[in-house]
């Protein structure tokens, strides 16, 4: 699970309260919005982080960016920005996703590729991830790292599986110097 202690607590603290209102999904939604949002858009982080710009005028900013969302979401905005920790709010939503996707016993295979899957490779992947955990639910997630070369990287909770091309090359070369 990503993200600060603090983050989790308030991510804990938002899905007991979506849980008990029946708006689980709802908020759900609402915090990969929020956390695609923010982890796409730098200046929307370099903003949230500026110890300059007033609280108020944070919040106000992300009212009008999430105006759709849910009242539980715009009032962990209201919470978190009033509390000057609106810096956490994308870590806020990352570890709502996962104790979401957890309590509903869904896994998440993140996939690092150099690049995009294909749609028949996608599905590969799937029904290898859900022979591994024993799980009908898993969700994918493809990150693109030019920096592994080929293969890729796969990581379903504490499993971990590197078959890149870096990965490869960085034994061999271990092994070469190992030698001489």
């Amino acid at each position: 699970m990503s993200g600060s202690r603090a983050a989790i607590r308030y991510a804990k603290a938002v899905l007991n309260l979506a849980n008990e209102t029946n708006k689980s999904a709802e908020v759900f939604g609402d915090m990969q919005t929020i956390f695609q949002t923010i982890k796409g858009n730098k200046e929307l982080r370099l903003m949230l982080k500026s110890p300059i710009i007033k609280g108020e005028d944070k919040k106000e900013a992300l009212l009008k960016i999430f105006s759709g969302i849910e009242e539980h979401s715009k009032g962990l905005i209201n919470i978190v920005v009033d509390n000057q920790r609106a810096n956490v709010l994308g870590d806020v939503a990352e570890s709502y996703i996962n104790l979401h996707n957890d309590a509903q016993g869904v896994k998440v295979a993140k996939v690092t590729t150099a690049v995009p899957l294909s749609s028949e490779l996608e599905s590969k992947v799937l029904s290898k991830v859900k022979e591994l955990t024993g799980s009908n639910q898993v969700t994918i997630e493809n990150e693109i790292d030019e920096s592994i070369i080929g293969g890729f990287m796969l990581r379903v909770g504490d499993l971990q599986y590197n078959a890149s091309i870096a990965n490869k090359l960085g034994n061999i070369k271990r092994e070469f110097s190992k030698s001489l």
